[in-house]
């Protein structure tokens, strides 16, 4: 199978085109005031209802010696250092070559600091390497986010910590989203004893043509870092957490890729949590509320909240203005063709075929919103009833009022509960009593 992303490369760079000549630079950048939303309940009740950080550092700059001889598990687990093999620029290369690569690659022994500093297995080393300053990993590659010690409560089951401390979860960013905007959850997870991994798919890297199949690189060498943990040590398990559209076609992908290497993964893959997605089929309409949410980030209709009023059934919806509804317009009729080209529409299909009938059986979490401007409630609901139907065991949360790939930043409390009850009661049973 082809690339997902370097099939597209070429047609995307016309819609950047567009999008550079539609969109004003003036537009005003504020966003709507949180909104809470309803309280969801699980499947079990049989019901369901109704992000800007600090600039991230290094994660190697944080580790110190005092956190690794804390680290209680720091000499049984180890984080795999990757095959760096894939193209960096070198001298040969033109200028003009240089600067596409400059913004996302980094030379082999830069990379390699990297993730060596990781080996906590062989402390010696990671010493080493932290009294270095490596340069932080490029902006399209993944980053491995260890947990952190001071998670493992003295009164925390040891069966519970050990679950915790061997799982992975593996965070799929949205299109445009950054290593900055998928922290928050990875600090989320780590602060709770799990490692986390967060994977990006910049704008630059999707519209830059002349960089064809570098993101199923990338995606080639996350799926044998991966691998080679999970055959570490027996009872390493897998999570993923996905966002939008973007995050859960890679996911797709992803699967794919275990299934052609080693059918024994996708039986470690012990939870699935969906943030604003599916929308199982190629539809023009979504897509192009995608790029353009992508284009226009803050300015656009997808990052603003419903307003409720006094009743909770009505939800007044935000309207796109004059430059986006233009934008919208072209992108809708560029996609009806582009998704329609056969190698694009077959490829696309296979990877949704495979999200829809083929998934691991492992339990589910859809958090969607009916207010969302990119991802039809709808279709996510659909979707999650064929899930159900083919006997997984399916949670859902309908976040009401909130925008799309925005439930975590506009009510924490109700989205940190959501994945703290999942994950307990379906992923990591030995923990629920000892939380």
């Amino acid at each position: 199978m082809g690339s997902l992303s370097g099939i597209l490369h070429r047609p995307l760079t016309t819609a950047a085109a567009v999008a550079i000549a539609t969109v004003s630079a003036d537009l005003p950048d504020k966003l709507p005031p949180p909104k809470q939303s309803e309280p969801c309940f699980t499947d079990a009740q049989s019901s369901t209802s109704a992000s800007t950080s600090e600039e991230f550092k290094s994660w190697v700059s944080g580790l110190s010696v005092s956190n690794l001889t804390n680290f209680s598990f720091a000499t049984r687990f180890r984080v795999p250092t990757p095959n760096s093999k894939f193209l960096v620029p070198t001298s040969s290369f033109p200028s003009s070559h240089f600067s596409l690569f400059s913004s996302f690659t980094a030379s082999p022994p830069a990379l390699l600091s990297l993730y060596q500093s990781a080996e906590l297995s062989k402390a010696p080393k990671a010493i080493d390497y932290i009294n270095t300053t490596p340069l932080p990993p490029p902006e399209g590659m993944y980053r491995w986010h260890l947990p952190e010690p001071k998670a493992y409560k003295v009164s925390e089951d040891a069966e519970c910590s050990s679950a915790k401390s061997r799982t992975v979860v593996v965070l799929l960013g949205w299109l445009g989203a950054k290593q900055k905007h998928l922290k928050r959850y990875a600090d989320w997870y780590t602060s709770r004893g799990f490692h986390a991994i967060t994977f990006t798919f910049p704008m630059a890297e999707i519209l830059n043509y002349q960089v064809v199949g570098k993101s199923d690189e990338n995606i080639e060498l996350l799926v044998n870092h991966l691998a080679d943990w999970l055959e570490e040590e027996e009872g390493k398990n897998l999570v993923f957490h996905t966002f939008s559209n973007t995050g859960w076609l890679t996911y797709g992908v992803i699967l794919e890729k275990f299934q052609k290497q080693d059918q024994s993964i996708i039986g470690r893959i012990r939870g699935c949590v969906v943030d604003s997605a599916p929308a199982a089929a190629p539809d023009p309409r979504v897509w192009a509320s995608g790029f353009s949410a992508a284009f226009l980030k803050k300015q656009s209709v997808a990052t603003k909240s419903a307003f409720s009023g006094s009743d909770s059934e009505n939800v007044a919806e935000p309207r796109p203005a004059v430059t986006e509804a233009a934008l919208l317009v072209v992108l809708e009729k560029f996609f009806e063709v582009v998704l329609n080209l056969p190698k694009i529409n077959r490829r696309l299909l296979d990877v949704m075929s495979l999200l829809a009938v083929k998934q691991p059986k492992c339990p589910q979490l859809y958090i969607y919103s009916s207010a969302d401007k990119v991802i039809p409630a709808k279709s996510v609901e659909s979707f999650i009833e064929e899930q159900r139907k083919s006997g997984i065991e399916v949670r859902a949360c309908d976040f009401v009022s909130t925008p799309h790939v925005d439930h975590y930043r506009n009510d924490p409390t109700l989205y940190t509960s959501q994945l703290t009850n999942f994950l307990e009661d379906c992923v990591l049973t030995c923990c629920k009593h000892s939380s």
